[in-house]
C-alpha cells in the first residue's frame, strides 16, 4: 500500500480508502457479514482511511463500520464521516447550519462510538447557511477537541474561499473518474495551489468502471441507480461500450481488471491523494490495493483518452434526488 500527507493537514493515510456510502441502504440490500469481512480485510491490506457519513443510512453505515473496526488499533486508523444532510419528508435536505451540524456530529461520535473524529466533513453545499457559519462552528468543534480536522465536500472554488476565510479547508471530497473530470477546470488547481488535500470519490463511476455491470443489468428497486438515467438506455450502452475497451486495454496492456485501472488512473492525477473505494465483497479489497501500485505513464493516459473520447460524460445523483 501506499500512503501520503493529506495537504495541509498532518493526517498521513492509505492511498486508497474505504469507503461506506455502498453500506447505508442506498446501494439496495445489504449482507453485513460480507461488508464487515471486506472492512477488515481492508485493514488486513493496509488501509487506514474509512471514509463514511451520518447521512449513509442515518447512523447504519457508521455503526457498522465501526463493528468491524472494534479491536483493531484505533491509532492506527484515521475515521472521516461527514455532515449536513437532514431527513425530510419524502427525502432528505442540505442543512449546515449550526444546530443541525451540532445534531450530526454527536450523532456521528455515538454511532461510531468514539470521542473524537480524524476529519469531519461538509457532505454539501448548503445555499439556506452561511458558510462562514458553517466554518465558525467547526473551529469551535476542533477547540472542544471533538474533531482534529475539517473538511468539505462537493464544494466549488467560491464555496470553499468563503469558508476557508473563517476556518481554513484542510480537504475536499469531490466526484471524480474517467467519466467525470469537471473538477479539473479549476477546482483542482485551487485545492493544489492552497494545500487542499483530494480524496476522490466515485472512481468507479458508482460500479460503470466496476467490470461487472451489462446492458441487461436490472438494479433492485431500493438501488439508487435503478431509476438514474446514467445507468439506463443509449447513454448506458455507449458508455459500457466503453467500458469493455478499456477492460480489453486494461488486460492486454497491465493482466489487470479495468476496476485496477480505473482506480491507478485516478491516482495518477497530480491534484488526486486518495481514492475511495466502496464495496461490500471482501474478493474486491485486494484488486483495489493492487490499483495503487499500477504505475500509468504519459503513453497509458495518452491511450485512455482515446478511448474515453467516445464516451458520454456522467454526473451523479445528489441530496435532492437529481
Amino acid at each position: 500500500m501506499q500512503y501520503t500527507t493529506l495537504g495541509r493537514s498532518d493526517l498521513r493515510v492509505s492511498r486508497i480508502a474505504f469507503g461506506t456510502w455502498q453500506l447505508g441502504g442506498d446501494w439496495g440490500p445489504l449482507d453485513e457479514v460480507a461488508a464487515v469481512a471486506a472492512i477488515r480485510q481492508a485493514v488486513d491490506e493496509g488501509i487506514t482511511l474509512f471514509d463514511t457519513a451520518h447521512a449513509y443510512g442515518f447512523g447504519e453505515s457508521e455503526r457498522l463500520l465501526a463493528r468491524a473496526l472494534k479491536g483493531r488499533a484505533r491509532e492506527d486508523l484515521v475515521i472521516a464521516t461527514k455532515g449536513g444532510i437532514r431527513p425530510v419528508e419524502g427525502g432528505v435536505a442540505r442543512d449546515s447550519s449550526p444546530a443541525w451540524i451540532r445534531h450530526d456530529l454527536e450523532a456521528s461520535l455515538g454511532a461510531l462510538g468514539t470521542e473524537v473524529i480524524d476529519l469531519y466533513q461538509v457532505h454539501w453545499p448548503d445555499p439556506r447557511t452561511p458558510f462562514e457559519d458553517t466554518a465558525a462552528v467547526l473551529a469551535g468543534f476542533v477547540a472542544e477537541g471533538k474533531i482534529r480536522h475539517v473538511g468539505v465536500s462537493n464544494f466549488d472554488v467560491e464555496q470553499m474561499t468563503r469558508f476557508g476565510s473563517v476556518l481554513p479547508v484542510e480537504t475536499l471530497q469531490p466526484a471524480y473518474s474517467m467519466f467525470r473530470r469537471d473538477i479539473e477546470a479549476d477546482v483542482l488547481p485551487y485545492t493544489e495551489t492552497n494545500g487542499i488535500g483530494v480524496l476522490a470519490y466515485g472512481p468507479l463511476a458508482h460500479g460503470l468502471l466496476g467490470g461487472h455491470l451489462r446492458a441487461s443489468t436490472a438494479f433492485d428497486p431500493h438501488d439508487w441507480r435503478h431509476a438514474s438515467p446514467v445507468f439506463q438506455g443509449a447513454t448506458f450502452r455507449r458508455n459500457l461500450e466503453t467500458v469493455a475497451a478499456l477492460e480489453s486495454y486494461a488486460q492486454q496492456e497491465f493482466g489487470a481488471s479495468v476496476s485496477r485501472l480505473a482506480v491507478a488512473w485516478t491516482l495518477a492525477c497530480p491534484g488526486i491523494d486518495v481514492a475511495i473505494v466502496g464495496t461490500r465483497n471482501p474478493t474486491h479489497v485486494e484488486d483495489a490495493v493492487r490499483a495503487a501500485a499500477l504505475q500509468l505513464d504519459d503513453d497509458a493516459l495518452a491511450r485512455i483518452d482515446t478511448i474515453m473520447y467516445e464516451a458520454v460524460p456522467l454526473s451523479g445523483p445528489t441530496p435532492e434526488g437529481g
